[in-house]
C-alpha cells in the first residue's frame, strides 16, 4: 500500500533528522542513491556522500554515480579502495565481500571522522538482511548504520520510494560489483574484472539492460532474462559478438539457456554451513 512507504519515507527523514550529521557510503546503486537523497534532502550540506573507486568499479557506474549525485544536489567525493591487494580478497573466498567491505569502511571511517561526521551509512535494505552478506558483517564491526535495513525497508519499497521521489535510477537494474561475476575459488585479477567490465558494457551499448557476463576461465557465460532469449538468438549478430568478447580477452562465449538468476554462482554452495544464498 502507498501509505506503507510513505510513512516509511518519513521514518527515515526523522532518522537523519537525528543523526544531524551524516557520511555516505554511495556507490550509485539504488538503494544507496535513495538514501543520499533523502539524507541530503534532511541535511543539506550536512551530508556527505563518497564513492569507493576500484576495479570493481565499472566505469559507466562510476559516471552514473557522479551524474545522479549531481542530480540530487549532495557533495560527492571519491576515494580509492585497494581490496584487490589483499589476498583474502582476491583469491574469491564464499565471504569475498567481508573483505571488501572491510576495506571500503576502514577508508571511509577514518574519513568519516576527520570531517566531523559521526556516522558512515550505507543502502543495505531489509531484504537484503535475509541474504548471505557477509559484508554487512564487516560494515557492522566499524560501526557503519543501514538506515533503509532499520526501517524495515524493502527492495520493493526502495523503488517505491525513489520513484515517488522522482530519482531517474528508481528502476535501474541491480549491479552489484564485477567481483561477483567469478565463481568463488577463481582468483580474480584486475585483468579479468577488465574484460568482464568491457564485455557488459558492450552489450548494454546494444540495448540489453538485465545481465550478467559470468566468467568462469576462459569462457564468458551470458545471462540474459529468459523471456529474451530466443528475440536476442534470432536477432543478434552472434557472430559479432563472439568476435568482439573475444577481443576483450574470453576464448568461449557461451549463452545460459536457464536465463539471468540473481545468486546463480551461489548454487554451488552447501546452504546448510553458509546461510542463505546472496544475491550477486
Amino acid at each position: 500500500m502507498q501509505q506503507d512507504y510513505l510513512d516509511k519515507l518519513e521514518q527515515l527523514r526523522s532518522l537523519f533528522a537525528e543523526m544531524e550529521r551524516s557520511l555516505i557510503a554511495y556507490s550509485g546503486g539504488i538503494d544507496s542513491t535513495l538514501v543520499a537523497k533523502v539524507a541530503f534532502d534532511v541535511l543539506g550540506d550536512r551530508a556527505l556522500a563518497v564513492t569507493a573507486v576500484s576495479p570493481s568499479l565499472l566505469p559507466e557506474d562510476l559516471e552514473e554515480a557522479c551524474i545522479q549525485s549531481a542530480e540530487i544536489g549532495i557533495a560527492h567525493e571519491l576515494v580509492n579502495t585497494h581490496e584487490l591487494e589483499n589476498p583474502n580478497y582476491a583469491s574469491n573466498p564464499v565471504n569475498r565481500c567481508y573483505f571488501c567491505k572491510s576495506e571500503l569502511h576502514d577508508t571511509l571511517k577514518p574519513l568519516a571522522l576527520e570531517r566531523g561526521y559521526p556516522y558512515v551509512v550505507d543502502g543495505v535494505n531489509a531484504d537484503d538482511l535475509r541474504d548471505y552478506r557477509p559484508g554487512i558483517q564487516a560494515a557492522k564491526e566499524r560501526g557503519a548504520r543501514s538506515p533503509l535495513a532499520e526501517i524495515g525497508i524493502t527492495k520493493l519499497e526502495v523503488r517505491q520510494i525513489a520513484k515517488h521521489l522522482d530519482l531517474s535510477c528508481w528502476d535501474k537494474p541491480a549491479q552489484p560489483c564485477l567481483s561477483s561475476r567469478f565463481p568463488y575459488g577463481e582468483e580474480i585479477t584486475m585483468a579479468k574484472l577488465h574484460r568482464v567490465g568491457r564485455a557488459e558494457a558492450y552489450l548494454r551499448k546494444l540495448g540489453l539492460k538485465t545481465l550478467r557476463v559470468r566468467s568462469e576461465g576462459d569462457t564468458a557465460r551470458i545471462e540474459l532474462p529468459a523471456e529474451q532469449i530466443k528475440e536476442v538468438v534470432l536477432t543478434m549478430d552472434l557472430p559479432m559478438l563472439v568476435e568482439k568478447l573475444q577481443s576483450f580477452g574470453f576464448v568461449y562465449v557461451t549463452l545460459d539457456l536457464e536465463g539471468f538468476r540473481s545468486g546463480k554462482l551461489n548454487q554451488v554452495l552447501q546452504l546448510a554451513t553458509v546461510g542463505d544464498r546472496p544475491s550477486v
